[in-house]
């Protein structure tokens, strides 16, 4: 897949100071959405709040074929405290989308999206005073993997759009005779 630097990201290259970052964005359940940047304090960008985590964040590699394969990426937050570790465990993480995004801080801070996936697994690693996270996100392709379950059945089509009726005589047509052509006997 190709992919595209945009242009607001190209502009900021050309500034005197410049200062790349990768930031993170964790979608819980709403209001629960994580933002942190590999940077120091708040960031203002997109009408969000992203808190500088510094060199507690670690990004794994994130990896991109030209074939359909599956890749993933692993997310680490060292240092977290019990109270965090805590609101980890407390939310509900598996199959909640994660973004990663390469970001350059200059006179003005463009964003590029560079991953994007679902939360899959975290593993804990506690430490007597804090306590490592580490998160494995993977790609939206595994989607294409999973089977798809749907019947086409009455029952089925009102638990998707309550009070359709295009599928009430599906039942009646299993046993039907039905002929085609000419009428039988001639």
């Amino acid at each position: 897949m190709t992919r595209t630097i945009p242009q607001v990201v190209i502009d900021a290259l050309d500034d005197p100071v410049v200062s790349p970052f990768f930031a993170v964005e964790f979608l819980f359940d709403s209001p629960e959405e994580i933002r942190l940047w590999t940077g120091v304090g708040d960031l203002e960008y997109n009408n969000h709040t992203w808190t500088g985590s510094g060199n507690l964040l670690g990004i794994s590699n994130v990896e991109e074929g030209s074939d359909l394969s599956v890749k993933g990426a692993t997310l680490t937050l060292s240092g977290m405290t019990s109270d965090v570790v805590s609101a980890a465990l407390s939310l509900p993480y598996q199959g909640r989308v994660c973004n990663i995004y390469f970001g350059i801080a200059s006179d003005t801070t463009a964003f590029s999206q560079v991953f994007s996936g679902y939360m899959d697994q975290m593993n804990i690693e506690e430490n007597p005073d804090t306590a490592t996270l580490e998160i494995t996100v993977e790609n939206k392709l595994i989607d294409l993997e999973r089977p798809r379950v749907a019947r086409y059945t009455s029952a089925y089509q009102k638990s998707i759009y309550a009070g359709d009726l295009g599928m009430d005589f599906i039942e009646d047509l299993q046993d039907k005779e039905i002929v085609w052509g000419r009428a039988s006997g001639n």
